[in-house]
């Protein structure tokens, strides 16, 4: 239940929609109906006639009281079964086998602003509700659904049972501290995303539900934090690896870092200076410092300059920043690369080859080949074809193009779907398997 109605119920509302239920013998059958969000579903429907068409469909609605939904083509076997592991979608928002496609395609329904990205919120209050739907039919992916046949509502969990969600106003750190159930010790990690700044948290809970010890760090626009990305200091998040580290619950004395975007190239940071700091995943990062200067004692890391000559802007005003950033390799921009073979620890470098937001293919080769004239060979490297540069947890739905919370303007992101989520499928377990034998 969503605010004391269902999820479909909250969008059906909104939306005016109208659906008439045609049988109740058809069985649509979901599984797990209550899991964790990374979880893969198994979706069947039996009863139908022989060779029926009909449409699933998948509705959502935000905590933010938008409705997302997906829609896909099927067509009944011979024995009036659809099966999503075995049958090819034939129309809609995808077509193939993709079992997961209807929760990869979800996107902002035609009567909400486009480019809005599904995110939760509030991870520990309350799952994510959705609704899965057996429509009559092929029908139009922007058309006002009918014919409602059968529907089934599940619950989608960002924290497993047991998983404790602590706040903190820790010295100057501020964040979630999320544990996992049971006495520990765990692995502990440090998770931060991009320039959209706050409190992002649902990586961090579904880590903490698979094991670790995560801490969700903002680093600006966040209570006392600074509103906006001006300076960095690492003695900040040398304080939040200290805490991590320190913990009772963490195994310790390292701890890892997984960063996203900007996110990443502080984790780069935290890995070269900070001595807590064992293992870092860095996700569609840069291998220079970006957006403001970073300082730790005597060190001083300039900014890597972006020039907005260099955006371009499509006719649907989407801006596609891809050539902004200047260029890391050039000379004048030397002391603004981060000195990580400097660091003795383990790094993964996570990169979509068509990441259309920056070139983070290319950064991570950057990375890389520093690493090796320095003799160094702690690195593994994710490289996937057709993804672009949100790498998120698995079932998130693909997003090429989302608007910036910062610049409030739409921005290309890159990437396919079946590709993309295919890689957020793959990238997951192996992050995962990474920091387990790198934080024992």
């Amino acid at each position: 239940m969503l605010r004391g109605v269902s999820c479909l119920a909250a969008g059906l509302l909104k939306a005016s929609y109208s659906y008439t239920l045609l049988s109740r013998s058809v069985t649509l059958s979901v599984s797990p109906e209550i899991g964790l969000a990374d979880e893969k579903l198994r979706i069947t429907v039996q009863d139908l006639t022989p060779k029926q068409q009909v449409t699933l469909r998948a509705v959502v609605v935000d905590d933010q009281d938008c409705l997302f939904d997906s829609c896909a083509h099927y067509e009944a076997d011979s024995n009036g079964t659809v099966d999503l592991h075995r049958d090819p979608s034939v129309g809609g928002d995808y077509t193939g086998v993709l079992p997961m496609g209807l929760l990869w395609s979800l996107s902002p329904s035609i009567i909400e602003k486009p480019f809005r990205r599904l995110e939760k919120k509030s991870v520990h209050e309350s799952p994510m509700v959705m609704e899965i739907l057996v429509h009559k039919g092929h029908m139009d992916p922007k058309a006002i659904p009918g014919h409602l046949v059968t529907k089934k509502e599940i619950k989608r969990l960002f924290c497993a049972p047991g998983v404790r969600r602590i706040r903190l106003r820790e010295g100057a750190v501020r964040g979630s501290l999320f544990l996992p159930p049971g006495e520990g010790s765990f692995p502990g990690v440090i998770d931060m995303f991009g320039d959209d700044g706050g409190l992002v948290e649902y990586r961090s809970s579904l880590l903490a539900s698979r094991g670790f010890a995560a801490l969700a760090l903002p680093y600006f626009s966040f209570e006392d934090l600074p509103p906006a990305m001006t300076e960095f200091h690492l003695e900040y998040f040398e304080e939040a690896s200290k805490f991590l580290s320190q913990h009772p619950k963490v195994k310790g004395p390292g701890v890892g870092v997984i960063g996203t975007g900007k996110g990443a190239d502080l984790a780069l940071s935290m890995m070269t200076f900070l001595p807590r700091v064992v293992a870092t995943v860095s996700i569609s990062g840069c291998c220079a410092n970006t957006a403001a200067k970073l300082t730790y004692k005597d060190v001083t890391i300039p900014p890597l300059a972006y020039d907005l000559g260099r955006v371009r802007v499509s006719e649907r005003a989407v801006f596609d920043v891809f050539d902004a950033l200047d260029d890391p390799l050039d000379p004048a921009n030397s002391q603004c690369l981060i000195p990580i073979e400097k660091a003795d620890g383990q790094f993964m470098f996570v990169v979509g080859e068509n990441d259309q937001n920056w070139k983070s293919s290319v950064y991570a080769h950057i990375a890389i080949d520093r690493l090796k004239r320095n003799g160094k060979s702690n690195y593994t490297l994710l490289t996937y074809p057709g993804t672009g540069h949100r790498i998120d947890p698995p079932s998130s739905p693909f997003c090429m193009v989302a608007i910036d919370r910062v610049l409030g303007v739409p921005i290309l992101g890159g990437g396919e779907m079946k590709t993309h989520c295919q890689a957020q499928e793959d990238s997951w377990q192996k992050i995962q398997d990474f920091f387990h034998l790198h934080l024992r």
